[in-house]
């Protein structure tokens, strides 16, 4: 795989299709669940993260923005595409130090099964990057993380088979705002990827095929009227509190939450069990509802023997090789 690689939304429809690995018990495709988190930035989620993981058998997919390994301090070797160096909508690492505790945290949580993938590094919309802009990008993102260690100052912890983490395991990306366009999938294909998450379906959908297979975080009911909503933390924030911070004092939005992902898992698992997607941030919102609510869906549902909660790398191993593309 290259060294380089790591607002509209796609719509793809949802398949009918059912994943062809059976579960043996009873005749029946197993279930898959790929949960995912954006941003990955503070230490707590990482550890909170992972200690559901460990609780449940759970694996997940961290889409890591690599401004959260470069210090503040260091934050002008980031140059991002069309907009000032040193530029980040999420901001950068607080310190050195800190850098230093989310690689620890990034390593460890490789080492427990669970996978690194890219969400780009400084969280800029780039629905209308070109191909260029968005190779830009992935390149920086694999140089900034490539150096991670030695820039913050813990050069002699750097794992030996770091770099080769780095050029060869990072396979996966998702787009800030879930923003697409036609660079960002040219600029997929060029440089390795073989897979990209941004879409998003009308229900849980099957990844497309081809050389960088597409994923769809799906739309699901919610809500006393059932509507549809992207599963998603932040468009739950939206449709509940209107993205303002609203403390959930009587636990509605957690039990919403919570029975809005039950029923999208009761739905494939009497259905076709096409695999369903989720997901989060690391950023609490409304005072933790979602991350609760998550918890709750993963304890129960990652543990039926139907069920298999997978990283995006892993569904693609148990189906069909997750190969980057040619770049």
């Amino acid at each position: 795989m290259s060294s380089v690689r790591c607002s509209a939304l796609a719509v793809i429809a949802c398949l009918s299709t059912a994943p062809a690995f059976a579960d043996e018990t009873r005749d029946r495709p197993l279930q898959y669940v790929m949960i995912s988190f954006d941003g990955a930035g503070p230490i707590e989620q990482w550890e909170r993260s992972r200690a559901l993981a460990d609780r449940t058998g759970a694996r997940f997919t961290y889409f890591l923005s690599c401004v959260y390994a470069v210090a503040r301090e260091d934050r002008a070797i980031y140059e991002p595409p069309r907009h000032r160096a040193g530029g980040s909508n999420v901001g950068f690492a607080e310190s050195r130090g800190e850098a230093a505790q989310r690689l620890e945290q990034i390593w460890t949580a490789r080492a427990e099964g669970h996978e690194i993938a890219s969400h780009g590094c400084g969280h800029f919309d780039g629905g209308d990057w070109s191909a260029a802009d968005w190779k830009s990008e992935f390149g920086q993102f694999s140089a900034l993380l490539t150096d991670a260690w030695q820039r913050n100052g813990i050069g002699e912890r750097e794992p030996d088979n770091w770099k080769d983490f780095v050029a060869n395991e990072i396979v996966g990306f998702r787009a800030p705002y879930l923003s697409t366009g036609p660079g960002l999938f040219d600029a997929l294909a060029q440089t390795g990827f073989a897979y990209d998450a941004s879409t998003v379906s009308s229900g849980p959908a099957m990844a497309t095929e081809g050389p960088v297979r597409r994923f769809a975080l799906p739309m699901i009911p919610e809500g006393p009227k059932g509507r549809a909503v992207i599963a998603m933390d932040y468009n739950l924030f939206v449709r509940h509190s209107k993205a303002v911070e609203t403390e959930d004092v009587d636990g509605a939005f957690e039990e919403r939450t919570l029975s809005a992902l039950r029923a999208a898992l009761d739905a494939e698992l009497e259905g076709n069990r096409v695999p369903l997607q989720i997901g989060l941030h690391f950023t609490l919102m409304n005072g933790g509802a979602y991350w609760r609510a998550l918890e709750r869906f993963t304890e129960d549902a990652c543990a039926r023997a139907e069920v298999k909660c997978v990283t995006y790398r892993g569904y693609l191993d148990a189906t069909g090789p997750a190969t980057p593309a040619d770049g």
